[in-house]
């Protein structure tokens, strides 16, 4: 009887580990594939602004998309480029200038990126301005006419998009006190959002041999990308604004991809891709796929929002550099 009882009481005991272990790994699974909801403070990052509502501007798309999530309809955000438009040379129009004279604050980059910004916002009488990469840790360019001045582009790094949202979490309170627990909220839940991409990017960049881990684009847009991410950079041009495409740029990715059995290169979306191309024809290196940076695309476009832009550009590089990628 007692034998009995053991087997029994051994019985219901194993019985109960398995169902917990099972359990836990339920958990995990459902943690891993956790969504996070935005604007949990109420609202969306697409709904119309409150009737009154204070308007802010950015300079381009990327930006208004960030500041829509943590805005989330309490503020009337929109961006003086459209969608496609390639930042750095842009010239503003009169609407522009009208437009913004009418907000309540204008949002920008900086580190050079919007060329037009200080002459345009030059004629912009008491409209107070947010430099949104402030407390970035800057990495210079390193040739060409704007050598040593710092890479404009942070944002394409999701641990810089960290401080971007932060400094905005802070500009919309300054703007608009009333609401700082909603826009700290949103904050927190789109901050999230953005470290979900970080933590994809890391895991899988790290199946990749050190000695493949290229980014080679045509614009050196992914600087902060390539240091975060302990990846080697490799580019025709520093920055949209030098001469692009030329046959010495295209001749040094060549010898680059050749000397470092570079497995696949990329572009830019908003630039001309065939030089890129030529270089995979030349070297056997797969093209990888064209990558966003500047701009976000149309709604119906493949990067809507800066999570997709995002989440489109590190699924890119990643199927790329494992062998997923497209052929050239």
């Amino acid at each position: 009887m007692l034998s009995k009882r053991l087997i029994l009481l051994v019985s219901l005991f194993l019985l109960l580990t398995l169902t917990t272990s099972a359990a836990a790994q339920d958990a995990t699974a459902e943690a891993t594939a956790e969504v996070i909801q935005p604007c949990p403070a109420g609202g969306s990052p697409d709904a119309q602004p409150t009737e009154g509502a204070k308007k802010v501007l950015t300079t381009f798309t990327i930006l208004a998309d960030m500041a829509r999530n943590v805005a989330c309809g309490l503020l009337d955000v929109q961006s003086i480029t459209k969608p496609g438009t390639e930042i750095h040379g842009y010239e503003p129009t009169p609407s522009d200038l009208v437009k913004t004279q009418n907000t309540n604050l204008v949002m920008f980059n900086g580190l050079g990126l919007e060329r037009w910004f200080e002459k345009f916002m030059g004629s912009v009488k008491d409209v107070p301005t947010v430099d949104l990469s402030d407390g970035i840790d800057l990495i210079p360019i390193a040739e060409g006419e704007y050598q040593d001045r710092p890479n404009p582009h942070a944002w394409m790094s999701p641990k810089n998009a960290l401080i971007y949202v932060e400094n905005i979490r802070k500009a919309l309170i300054s703007l608009d006190p009333a609401n700082e627990v909603a826009y700290t909220a949103n904050a927190e839940s789109y901050s999230q959002q953005i470290k979900q991409v970080d933590d994809f990017l890391k895991t899988n960049l790290d199946q990749v041999p050190a000695e493949q881990r290229f980014l080679v684009s045509c614009e050196g847009a992914f600087s902060y990308i390539i240091r975060d991410y302990e990846m080697q950079e490799l580019y025709m041009w520093p920055i949209n604004a030098d001469q692009t495409g030329t046959p010495k740029q295209v001749a040094k990715v060549i010898n680059g991809v050749r000397d470092n059995t570079v497995p696949v290169v990329f572009c830019e979306s908003t630039v001309n891709q065939r030089p890129m191309e030529e270089v995979a024809n030349q070297t056997g290196a797969r093209y990888g796929g064209y990558l966003y940076v500047d701009s976000l695309t149309a709604a119906d476009g493949e990067a809507p929002t800066y999570i997709k832009l995002l989440e489109y550009d590190a699924t890119t590089l990643v199927n790329g550099l494992l062998g997923k990628g497209e052929s050239s």
